[in-house]
């Protein structure tokens, strides 16, 4: 794989300097590719976070062999760029970051970070006790590379954990429940943090049975993908005061100016930043760099998660 496009001239400069015989350009999928010919690319990068609509320009290149993902999710990327293309992507650039934020939305809900911030806008002084996140029943949805980082950075609190993942089984830290079996475990919840790809075994994996299981108080942390929560199950639950929500992704998105979710004081709306720090362009950079000399050499880049 020869020649290889890039999204930004800033992303193509990071990467560089290239290894013998790949040729680069810039192509943001949208018009045409700037220093190569769109029949000779080998090789696509997407740019972030770009609407699905966005990505549908790299159809026009007739002899692509694998596009590279920015993101961790892939969601649709096989269905559209075919059987006959590879798709690798970001996966473990991006769990620094969303562990981080993960944590921090949990903190921010069960200490009332976003009730203080509105006082505030009003100069109202209003001491409250909130549940906080010592002591709580915590359960991680995931346990993939962003889950484990989830895990390492919930133990200097003090939380009672229990981890869910494809099946049941057990790791060097300790019990896997079997995702199947998280309704079960509702009542038991405080804490629900969501780290699953979206997939038709995941779609509306929290729906409104789940979400009525929960124990009043508790809160639903989404970084995984909107479509993981059933978003009208979820509005009703917080209608009621019930629950609460703090999360980085939803269905649809970007959430529109008249979703009822906006105004919903127990809801913690983070506009899908889970991953965009400044930690992201030096560990994309250096995940490209080693993606970049498997493609000149006939290696195997890292992260494949369909070959061409």
């Amino acid at each position: 794989m020869r020649v290889v496009t890039f999204p930004s001239t800033e992303l193509l400069e990071a990467v560089g300097p290239l290894p013998e015989g790949i040729s680069a350009g810039v192509w943001d999928l949208g018009g045409d590719p700037v220093g190569v010919e769109l029949d000779d690319i080998d090789v696509a990068v997407f740019p972030y976070m770009a609407n699905f609509s966005a990505l549908q320009g790299v159809r026009r290149a007739k002899n692509l062999k694998m596009v590279q993902t920015q993101t961790t999710g892939y969601d649709g990327i096989h269905e559209l760029v075919g059987p006959e293309v590879g798709v690798a992507t970001a996966a473990g650039v991006h769990a620094a970051s969303t562990a981080e934020l993960a944590i921090g939305l949990a903190i921010a809900s069960l200490r009332g970070i976003g009730e203080s911030v509105r006082d505030q806008s009003q100069a109202h002084w209003n001491p409250q006790r909130w549940p906080g996140l010592a002591d709580r029943k915590v359960a991680v949805v995931g346990v993939g590379g962003i889950g484990e980082e989830i895990r390492k950075r919930l133990e200097p609190f003090e939380v009672q954990l229990k981890r869910f993942g494809t099946r049941a089984r057990t790791d060097e830290h300790g019990q896997i429940l079997a995702v199947e079996d998280l309704a079960a475990h509702a009542p038991d919840i405080e804490v629900l943090i969501l780290i699953v790809p979206h997939n038709a075994g995941t779609h509306h994996l929290v729906d409104a049975g789940l979400l009525a299981g929960l124990p009043d108080g508790a809160v639903v942390v989404n970084v995984a993908r909107g479509p993981v929560v059933d978003t009208d199950a979820l509005v009703a639950e917080l209608a009621t005061g019930r629950l609460r929500c703090a999360s980085d992704v939803f269905d649809p998105e970007p959430l529109p100016a008249d979703h009822p979710i906006w105004e919903l004081d127990n809801a913690l709306i983070i506009p899908h930043n889970g991953g965009n720090t400044e930690a992201f362009l030096p560990r994309m950079t250096a995940l490209l760099k080693r993606q970049v000399a498997a493609w000149a050499t006939g290696g195997t880049p890292e992260n494949l998660v369909a070959r061409p």
